[in-house]
């Protein structure tokens, strides 16, 4: 028998999550039927989207949602033989029983000089939010200037690196002076640590004194009050997430953005990358070559333990890691 480790969710969040928010438990898997698969985690995501998600699609107590690279290491499925690698949506677990139907084998052409771990960020579903969310809603042209906050996370510094090679003009703004140089080394063309500014519009008008022509958005609340003043005319928004606002019970009051939004004549649009779902071998080839032709570089922020999964998740909402947060179990 294989004995299954998980993490699951003892109560919903109420504000930052905390450690006694979560409990792990162990449970045998029932020996494998025809057409079913076993797989061991080897590396798990954690993102932000699962603060907000699950308090809309979990119960208390069940295993935290989220998703990994697994290795087949049993198989009475003749399209999964022992030994492959595989993406899946399993939640928080160390082991997992499949029929095959929700697992999507890493693309064939996938070179072992990469790590799996990339099928979770820069070439998995944050490469695609980046991919789709950037190019499909802010439709940059050559010479715009483009605005993107928490840039040094897994979806913001594969945007900035996107629109740096479309011709744009890319500003970033991210939390501590490691992260610019990162942001900096990557090709951001101005950055700046929203920590340490005095005037977060102040430190806007410098970093683009004419304006913004696309924002992609990962953050909300008061740097998104700051930023859409500063949008040209015609100005397109991207929204991929609110991360400052997640741990919020009641969402605070803010400025009125609809004037800006109606004589600027801008477009704001938020997404879920799903949207794109049809697409996504497209994407997932694109954002391979890129980063094997060195055009999209990437940093991975790893925590090792499947014991750490907890801590990692809580961090990477503080904003601790550079790049994508993931567990290597």
């Amino acid at each position: 028998m294989v004995v299954s480790k998980s993490w699951t969710m003892v109560k919903h969040f109420d504000g930052e999550p905390k450690p006694e928010d979560f409990k792990l438990i162990e449970k045998e898997l029932p020996p494998l039927q025809d057409g079913e698969i076993l797989l061991e985690s080897v590396f798990l995501s954690v993102d932000p989207y699962m603060r907000p998600y699950s308090g809309r699609l979990m119960k208390e107590g069940d295993v935290m949602i989220g998703s990994q690279v697994g290795r087949v290491i049993e198989s009475k499925n003749s399209a999964f033989p022992v030994g492959v690698y595989c993406v899946a949506n399993m939640g928080w677990t160390t082991h997992f029983i499949s029929n095959g139907k929700e697992l999507n084998p890493l693309p064939s052409e996938w070179p072992e000089s990469l790590p799996r771990s990339l099928a979770l960020g820069t070439v998995g579903m944050p490469g695609l939010t980046a991919y789709f969310g950037f190019l499909e809603i802010c439709n940059p042209k050559e010479g715009d200037v483009v605005l993107v906050n928490c840039a040094a996370g897994a979806v913001g510094s594969i945007v900035g690196q996107i629109a740096k090679l479309k011709g744009c003009k890319v500003v970033g703004s991210a939390g501590s002076d490691d992260k610019i140089q990162f942001l900096k080394d990557i090709g951001f063309d101005e950055a700046f640590n929203y920590k340490k500014v005095g005037s977060l519009e102040e430190a806007l008008k410098k970093a683009s004194p004419e304006g913004y022509d696309c924002y992609f958005e990962n953050v909300g609340g008061k740097f998104s009050d700051a930023a859409v003043p500063q949008m040209k005319d015609f100005g397109r928004i991207s929204v991929c997430g609110v991360i400052s606002m997640y741990n919020d019970a009641v969402p605070p009051s803010g400025p009125y953005i609809q004037p800006l939004i109606l004589f600027k004549q801008l477009r704001m649009e938020g997404f879920l990358v799903t949207r794109w779902k049809d697409r996504f071998v497209e994407g997932q080839k694109q954002l391979l070559q890129w980063v094997l032709e060195g055009k999209v570089k990437y940093r991975e922020h790893i925590t090792k333990g499947f014991e750490n999964m907890p801590k990692g998740f809580m961090g990477m909402l503080k904003g601790e890691n550079t790049g994508k947060a993931i567990i290597q179990v």
